[in-house]
């Protein structure tokens, strides 16, 4: 059933981007602004994402907010079909995935419902409001967003141990769950806390995700983990469900207002879902460590690029 339906969302959002047709964005005439034929600069995205799918999975962390910030610096497509095409990647990535992390009973819906729904409706208004500001207010503000990101991962500590502690919110609303921990050899029983601080803390993810079509990938585990205390690996595999509603709400938003194109979005997908599935494999043969540091480079440098750019637009 879970992949019946990931094929069928899969198949409807691949023909809402060979339909969609640009109303509030530029043109794809005004996309390339270099002397490539299409199908090259389709052949190096392709390639560059397979890359960027493989870099995510070993270093942690979502596939959308590689891709926007370092696409956008990289390629010179317009930067709004570069965020529509990064929510749907992030979208596509989290479908295949969540339908097996839910059958292995360590994602819980009952974690993952309550934010999911907070930050989907919040990223709605973000992508609105991302499609309507001009793109350099929102390079600026993607700039200022990367950067502050990468420092998180820099400075923030890792959760090591989930916390049992009341919480009425989550009480109510039933939060709570146990997994085997085959690592220890033991049952885990697990709650949260700060429940209401965490729902407000999704408000403003939503809004950043849609805006920037980063998804939220890059946020779930900290917030579920860090401000929660829940356990690493329940909100590691609760992260791909959160994201397959938080990115699919946002990414209408961006099909209906013609910010996404297939030249960009096709290879894109592919890449970066085969990129991730070559990543699961080669994760127990390196060291996520090495590579978490080789991704927060690149975001700190893609991120003073978008704030440099955004600065001259506004400026200039």
């Amino acid at each position: 059933m879970t992949r019946a339906f990931t094929v069928a969302v899969m198949l409807l959002l691949a023909a809402g981007v060979l339909v969609a047709e640009p109303v509030s964005v530029p043109t794809s005439a005004a996309l390339l602004q270099g002397s490539l034929p299409w199908w090259g600069w389709a052949l190096m995205l392709f390639g560059f994402t397979l890359l960027l799918g493989v870099v995510a999975v070993i270093g942690g962390v979502g596939g959308g907010v590689l891709f926007v910030p370092i696409v956008s610096a990289l390629f010179p497509f317009h930067f709004d079909f570069v965020r529509g095409a990064g929510l749907l990647v992030a979208l596509c990535g989290a479908l295949s995935a969540a339908p097996r992390l839910l059958r292995g009973g360590m994602a819980s819906i009952r974690l993952g419902l309550p934010l999911a729904l907070v930050g989907s409706a919040a990223s709605i208004g973000g992508a609105s409001l991302g499609l309507v500001l001009p793109t350099s207010v929102v390079e600026l503000l993607l700039g200022v967003s990367i950067v502050a990101i990468a420092t998180l991962m820099i400075v923030s500590p890792r959760a090591r141990h989930h916390q049992l502690r009341h919480d009425p919110i989550a009480t109510a609303i039933g939060i709570h769950g146990s997994y085997h921990d085959s690592s220890i050899g033991r049952r885990i029983d697990w709650t949260v806390h700060r429940t209401g601080w965490a729902l407000v803390t999704y408000i403003g993810i939503g809004v950043m995700g849609g805006m920037f079509g980063l998804g939220a990938g890059w946020a779930n585990v900290p917030t579920m983990t860090l401000l929660m205390g829940a356990p690493v690996k329940v909100a590691v595999a609760t992260s791909g469900y959160v994201m397959t509603l938080n990115s699919s709400a946002a990414a209408w938003v961006y099909l209906n207002g013609g910010a996404v194109l297939g030249l960009i979005t096709v290879p894109s997908i592919v890449g970066m879902m085969i990129g991730t599935r070559v990543g699961a494999r080669l994760l127990p043969r390196v060291r996520p460590r090495v590579i978490r540091r080789i991704v927060t480079i690149l975001l700190l440098a893609a991120g003073l690029r978008s704030l440099v750019a955004g600065l001259i637009g506004v400026i200039g």
